[in-house]
């Protein structure tokens, strides 16, 4: 009798798959007979020398409609978050547009970060020389490219010791979203590199591994609203 079959068991001495395979046809009632171990196969006798298959090909295509199903249910999970975080930043976009002062921006950028997304704090910053409006951080030149590369556009991971970007608010941010934006505070002068700052109180809040997308457009809408008010090398535009 030939067979292609995988001889399961070579490494048993005088036990050879062809053997048993030929032994098994030759006996078929034993094996239909033995309900516990068609039971354990997942099998069901049906009429003389005929095994149903059916519970054993039910049962695969159980487990492939449950994985499919949790797959499917993950999937919507994640689109219901992703919708619910595009909606609550649009929100925020809209507070923002209602700021009337670079400073009421810095405070409304914190205000949203805060209500609308979980954060402990959102800042902006913005290189020198030359001053930054009341509410925002002072960076020393340079100092964006070496937090966020010098091609960077953003960074995400765990909060470090030398950031100094959240004041009273550091203890209580874990992870942060860093992300880079340019501002023409000044008339006449070229555009200062600057960082949006976000802060989660979660670890995980923000990891490398995640999109920065929305964080950047609200970062974006900072950017051009800031324009609004030119701050004339000032340190405080009220």
């Amino acid at each position: 009798m030939a067979t292609g079959s995988l001889d399961l068991f070579a490494d048993t001495p005088g036990l050879h798959w062809p053997e048993v395979r030929a032994w098994l046809q030759g006996h078929p009632e034993l094996l239909v007979a033995d309900r516990a171990l068609l039971e354990e196969l997942a099998l069901r006798p049906h009429g003389p020398n005929v095994v149903d298959f059916a519970p054993a090909a039910l049962s695969r295509l159980e487990a492939v409609v449950e994985r499919e199903t949790d797959a499917r249910k993950r999937i919507e999970t994640v689109a219901r978050a992703n919708f619910a975080a595009q909606a609550q930043t649009h929100v925020a976009a809209l507070d923002l547009m209602e700021a009337r002062s670079n400073a009421d921006l810095a405070r409304r950028l914190d205000a949203s970060a805060q209500a609308r997304f979980g954060l402990a704090s959102a800042i902006v910053a913005l290189e020198k020389p030359g001053g930054v409006p009341f509410g925002w951080r002072a960076l020393e030149p340079g100092r964006v490219d070496a937090l966020v590369g010098e091609d960077g556009l953003h960074w995400l991971g765990s909060h470090f010791e030398g950031l100094n970007l959240f004041g009273a608010a550091a203890d209580q941010v874990a992870s942060v979203a860093l992300v880079r934006v340019s501002i023409a505070l000044t008339p006449g002068a070229a555009p200062r590199p600057g960082l949006v700052a976000f802060g989660s109180p979660e670890p995980d809040g923000f990891h490398p591994a995640m999109g920065c997308e929305l964080a950047a457009f609200v970062a974006q809408v900072v950017a051009r609203m800031a324009e609004r008010w030119p701050a004339l090398d000032r340190a405080d535009d009220g």
